[in-house]
């Protein structure tokens, strides 16, 4: 009984603890989908960096709450004005809130962003070309943005409106609409755009509103006639010719304000016979009704009377035509008579007052000045025209005049500070020593720590004062996180001393070959992190800059390691110091032998792709451990670049080249596609290299492959990759 008794009551309790069980199911349920969500909500790990750079690039502002600089999760908690879907940022909307700074170079990351609105801001600079290339909408009115339209615009084919009204934007508007087939919306009124209207807003199909109004627009609008505009508003500007008739059917139209013709538009050109090989089909195409089965005209005479007239026509067009060519004839031989009547009369003036001559100067002016206007509105380049500061902002709008100030947005030192701050500039505070002169640690009263660069007279140019200049204003509106930044400089006493932000972790070359033990041995995933980041650095001088900034001295000793061990790229823009002779150059400033590309070695002639040659090198360093010249090692091997090329592609022989500081720990496909990228690059025709914003692709597809192989759960990986998993160093690539 006993037994049974507690039989009975076991059975009790564990038919409640299986009530108890089932009434806590929803809630084990629920709480299992919030991990679920949780764990789905993990933003993208493109939009995170992408959006950090965004808000360091609009000065960190207090009211983005929830933003940060880096981390986060955007789209697993509240980041204001943040939308997203699954773990993709697809929207983001910061209009009237203040904003200021820019907007950085990383925006084209957010390959899911579909609506970009920033409007009514204080956002200042130019308009990136690093543009989302998905977006839908894309309003940036309101802001003080300045330069030109960037040519990635071009690229963005599922645009549907377009606002960057309100601006300081300026120059003539390239052809860059020809592929914006969806664009319903665009406006670009309230700039200060010039020239004629590009021929692509011809081919915007679908465009319903057009807002041109309060700009500098010039030329005829016929390009528009064949749009089906509702609304049209191009006030304002300084159009000319006639208005078309077409204009009469738009709903909503403004023209005034231009400097178009009143009268009758002139009539269309004469009727011009088709070519002999469409005359017979355009002859039955315009057959006569009354034109019997049997073909012979039956035509009455008024008709035939009209051809005679069309025919007489013609006849007379013939003998003005030939009248018309005889005078042009006379005018010039009559121009060339005084032309030479002039030269005579200069020649025998030579010694009277100078007004003559300041005559003939203003003409060849003003000559110069068409044709290089003429020059300039020829060119179509496909270069994203997106850095204007390089030259619009130093020389104004009128590129021949020379600014009586250059204006330089870092401190100017002097000698004296310099000298206290570096001790005398002592031995003790030397830190480095390169091509351009020695490089010293400077600690200032205030306790701040810079880098200063004492320039050597023997390998820049320091003739003119205005050049250095010039030199320095660029070199101190570089903004890149991967370029270290020119905090000052000193003129006086015919020194020239530039000062840098202190970076304090040593080069990438004594990273990689002078690292006193394991402990400081770039992991592969750091490697990688480190090619990222000097490729974005190039891809941002040579695209981003207008005009272009050719390095002319990328090596591994140029590349510094901050104590994240992400690198920064100096010596940038330090090539407009250099002497004008490029031979002179090779021999005495440019080119640490090894990473010379071919053609500078053979011509003395540096290009941007001279600089993705040399970035091939140093990726041969990051891969190898080697340095591109060791006279210590065998012949055949000696050079990097000669020996490493013919065994890229041979996986076999590639893991043999390996650094073997790694220990075998690297993922072997994560290899062989980063020796893909390095023999595109030290291809020997510079023709065949690639741009630098598709080494930076190459590389990011690399890194979102390898964080891919790393979410898979369950799945089995290679040993190499495993072991490589282990060292927590390699395991966050975050970038």
């Amino acid at each position: 009984m006993r037994l049974a008794s507690r039989f009975l009551v076991g059975m009790d309790r564990s038919r409640a603890s299986l009530a108890a069980l089932f009434d806590l199911a929803p809630l084990l349920l629920l709480s299992t989908t919030l991990v679920a969500v949780t764990v789905e909500s993990a933003t993208d790990s493109l939009d995170v960096p992408a959006l950090g750079v965004l808000y360091a690039s609009l000065n960190s502002p207090r009211q983005l709450s929830g933003w940060t600089r880096s981390g986060g999760d955007p789209c697993g908690t509240s980041w204001l004005g943040v939308s997203c879907s699954g773990s993709a940022v697809v929207a983001i909307h910061l209009s009237g809130l203040g904003l200021n700074g820019s907007l950085g170079y990383l925006l084209s990351d957010l390959l899911s962003l579909k609506t970009l609105d920033l409007s009514n801001n204080n956002i200042h600079e130019t308009i990136p070309y690093q543009l989302p290339p998905n977006l839908t909408y894309l309003n940036l009115a309101g802001n003080d943005l300045s330069g030109n339209l960037p040519y990635s615009i071009s690229s963005m084919v599922s645009l549907n409106y377009l606002n960057l009204s309100h601006n300081l934007l300026s120059q003539t508007v390239g052809d860059i609409f020809s592929d914006l087939q969806d664009l319903s919306e665009l406006d670009l009124s309230f700039n200060s755009f010039t020239g004629d209207l590009p021929n692509s807003f011809g081919s915007l199909s679908n465009l319903s509103n057009l807002y041109l109004q309060d700009n500098q627009f010039m030329g005829p609008v016929n390009i528009l006639v064949n749009l089906d505009l509702t609304t049209l508003n191009i006030a304002n500007n300084q159009f000319n010719g006639w208005i078309p008739q077409e204009f009469k059917s738009i709903t909503n139209l403004e023209i005034g304000g231009n400097s178009f013709s009143h009268g009758p538009a002139p009539p269309p050109p004469p009727y011009m016979p088709p070519p002999p090989g469409r005359l017979h089909r355009s002859h039955n195409n315009t057959r006569n009704p009354s034109q019997g089965s049997g073909g012979k005209s039956s035509a009455p005479d008024h008709v035939r009377n009209k051809k005679s007239l069309t025919a007489g026509l013609l006849i007379g067009i013939v003998i003005g035509s030939a009248f018309g060519a005889l005078c042009i004839i006379l005018a010039i031989i009559l121009c060339l008579h005084n032309i030479q009547k002039c030269k005579n009369g200069n020649v025998n003036n030579r010694n009277d007052s100078g007004t003559s001559a300041a005559v003939g100067t203003n003409k060849v002016t003003k000559k110069e000045m068409q044709e290089q206007r003429l020059k300039s509105s020829s060119i179509t380049s496909p270069k994203p025209p997106t850095d204007t500061v390089m030259v619009e902002k130093l020389h104004g709008k009128n590129m021949a005049a020379k600014p009586s100030k250059v204006p330089i947005t870092a401190t100017s030192y002097t000698v004296a500070s310099l000298q206290i701050a570096t001790n005398s500039f002592s031995q003790d505070c030397l830190v480095g020593e390169g091509s351009f002169g020695r490089v010293y640690r400077a600690e200032f009263p205030n306790g701040k720590i810079l880098a200063v660069k004492k320039i050597d007279s023997a390998a820049v140019s320091l003739q003119e004062e205005d050049s250095f200049l010039e030199a320095i204003s660029n070199m101190s509106r570089f903004r890149h996180p991967n370029i270290v930044t020119l905090s000052g400089y000193c003129v006086e006493h015919g020194q020239r001393l530039l000062v840098y932000e202190y970076i304090g972790n040593g080069t990438l070359h004594d990273m990689l070959h002078f690292a006193n033990d394991s402990s400081n041995t770039l992991s592969w995933n750091a490697r990688v992190r480190v090619a990222l980041g000097v490729a974005r650095a190039l891809e941002y001088l040579h695209e981003v800059c207008l005009p272009s900034v050719v390095h002319r001295n990328l090596k591994s000793a140029n590349i510094l390691l901050d104590e994240e061990l992400n690198p920064r790229l100096s010596d940038c823009g330090l090539a407009a110091l250099t002497p004008s002779t490029e031979r002179k150059v090779s021999t005495e400033v440019v080119g640490s032998f090894g990473y010379s590309a071919p053609e500078f070695a053979l011509s003395g002639v540096y290009t941007v792709k001279s600089d993705v040659y040399s970035f091939g090198v140093v990726m041969l360093e990051l891969l190898t451990g080697q340095k591109p010249l060791d006279s210590s090692r065998v012949r055949s091997e000696q050079s990097l670049v000669r020996w490493a090329t013919p065994q890229l592609h041979d996986i076999d022989a590639l893991s043999k080249m390996v650094d073997a500081a790694l220990n075998g720990m690297y993922p072997a496909k994560s290899l062989s596609r980063f020796a893909d990228i390095i023999a595109l690059c030290v291809q020997p025709e510079p023709e065949f290299r690639p741009p630098m914003s598709e080494v930076v692709q190459e590389l990011v597809r690399l890194v979102q492959r390898a964080s891919a192989v790393r979410r898979r759960s369950g799945e089995e990986i290679g040993f190499s990759y495993r072991v490589m998993e282990q060292d927590a160093s390699m395991t966050d690539i975050s970038f």
